[in-house]
């Protein structure tokens, strides 16, 4: 039997998995082409798993030679004879242990490499084999190396890149034999490297792997993807899933994330058997608990890297548009890491789990701070959860009585930004363990911001708005009852800051397009 799999290389004669074949064909294009390009994505973004179905895709027509530097240890890169020795090894075990179709003539000479004197071996002898073979082959050779990582700020990389480079170059110029495609596969972009090894200005964005064509080939998993993998696993198991509304729900979440889309079924199938709306919001609870190996690395960076930290704050919490730039580097490495993306011109998190996974992390730090209105919320829980359900009405009602003993007298004394953080702090702790929540992405900006609140199958929709005038405010009731439409819901609730003395803090019941709208103001 099948099974969904977040560890290693994912097969359909094994997994469960989304249909690749559009982006194997994509890519076979691109190696009938010539190019030489590097395949750049966050971790656990099916890379691995995309390079091993190519390999089988291109075996008819090409010699396919599969690398992996993660064989390679750090003394491999202390020096070029040294990483050529090592190399050569690389090609001797693909040989023997990974079907590698290298003639025997070739093994020989690489294996001649390995046995000479270190101090008279040069990165140039074994691109000099490499001609040799492609001159001779029958076939084209194609190839690939995956997790480049691992020779992150090393000169001798670079070297390795910039001989493959004048192959690539004197192919084009001179006719000499060269790999017809290479193919590089890792977190980090080679700019990057560039960036680390040689820090200052002028190095900053410059790469011998300037050659290299744009990769632009969507490697998410698209709904109707999940779909049809979601079809195979219901006609081996007959549970009575919608397949498609489960799918779409998993992509609201991921946004085709691999490894979240792979891990949200994985939960259902081995630990919940709850293919239903509410089973994938378990699911997320689930993952946003546990300690797994990609947050543990995206989580890492957004430690190591304060600007970048800076720029998701702005994202998550000011409610600004932050523009999008290629040239911006902290924004590069959250694009690298898999942080951000870029829409429309404007830098979003890249998914509904990394931004609650980003906010759950800096709400925590207020926390941690003893945050009076944080310390409300945990205090509030037992009276705002009955029989088990969420009282949306009595949670507005108790934030809006806490806000005013707690600030009474400071109210110009926090911004937009504050005023959205205050509430997310007042509601985590009454949610946190049994629900979720999330932002409403296409609402987040100076004016609006909807927070969606899954609660063991129940769902609100809360605007947080800042007063501007009654023209703003009835703007938004339109807004919000328009949402309640695509959520399906007939009841949402407003919460409005305003800095007007006279305001009345009483809540208020308001019926918008049939919708009731539960109004507050603090």
């Amino acid at each position: 039997m099948k099974t969904f799999t977040t560890t290693g290389v994912c097969t359909k004669e094994n997994n469960y998995m989304v249909d690749i074949t559009d982006r194997l064909i994509k890519m076979k294009a691109m190696v009938d082409a010539g190019n030489y390009f590097t395949v750049t994505r966050g971790r656990q973004y099916g890379k691995t798993t995309t390079l091993t179905a190519l390999a089988k895709y291109l075996k008819n027509e090409y010699v396919v030679l599969s690398l992996d530097f993660q064989n390679l240890d750090d003394g491999s890169f202390e020096n070029g004879s040294i990483f050529t020795q090592a190399l050569s090894q690389l090609m001797i075990d693909e040989y023997e242990f990974g079907g590698a179709e290298i003639p025997q003539s070739y093994i020989d000479a690489f294996e001649e490499l390995c046995q000479k004197d270190t101090a008279k071996v040069r990165m140039a002898d074994i691109f000099r084999i490499y001609k040799r073979w492609c001159r001779d082959s029958d076939k084209p050779i194609v190839l690939m190396i995956d997790e480049v990582d691992s020779a992150t700020n090393n000169q001798v990389f670079l070297d390795f890149l910039a001989l493959l480079r004048e192959g690539f170059l004197a192919r084009t110029s001179k006719g000499v034999p060269t790999f017809r495609s290479v193919i590089l596969a890792g977190v980090t972009d080679i700019k990057s490297l560039k960036r680390k090894i040689r820090p200052d200005e002028a190095h900053k964005f410059n790469s011998p792997w300037n050659i290299a064509s744009d990769f632009n080939i969507d490697m998410s998993l698209p709904v109707e993807g999940i779909v049809g993998m979601l079809d195979e696993y219901e006609n081996d198991h007959h549970t009575g899933m919608d397949t498609t509304k489960i799918a779409q729900e998993i992509y609201d979440y991921t946004s085709g994330y691999p490894f979240l889309v792979s891990r949200i079924c994985q939960i259902i199938d081995n630990d919940l058997d709850m293919w239903t709306v509410s089973g994938v919001s378990e699911a997320v609870k689930r993952i946003l608990q546990e300690k797994n190996t990609l947050f543990d690395s995206l989580m890492g960076k957004v430690y190591d890297n304060k600007p970048l930290s800076d720029i998701l704050q702005s994202i998550l919490f000011s409610g600004e548009r932050v523009a999008y730039s290629i040239y911006n580097v902290p924004m590069m490495d959250g694009e690298m890491y898999g942080f951000i993306s870029n829409k429309d011109g404007a830098a979003i998190i890249s998914n509904r789990v990394f931004e609650v996974m980003l906010y759950n992390y800096y709400l925590s730090l207020n926390e941690l701070k003893n945050s009076p209105i944080s310390i409300s919320g945990s205090e509030s829980k037992e009276m705002l959860i009955e029989n088990g359900r969420l009282n949306m009405d009595k949670l507005l009602e108790r934030y809006v009585t806490v806000f005013d003993d707690i600030y009474e007298g400071k109210a110009d004394s926090f911004s937009e930004e504050e005023g959205r953080r205050r509430f997310l702090l007042f509601i985590r702790p009454i949610i946190n363990g049994t629900g979720n929540y999330y932002v409403e992405s296409r609402t987040r900006n100076n004016e609006r911001m909807d927070i969606v609140i899954d609660y063991l199958g129940e769902r609100f929709v809360v605007e947080l708005k800042i007063w501007r005038g009654e023209v703003y405010h009835e703007k938004g009731e339109q807004q919000l009852a328009n949402y309640l439409d695509y959520y399906h819901l007939d009841k949402g609730y407003m919460l409005t800051y305003s800095f007007n003395k006279n305001k009345s803090t009483t809540l208020t019941t308001k019926i918008v397009q049939d919708k009731t709208l539960i109004e507050a103001f603090v």
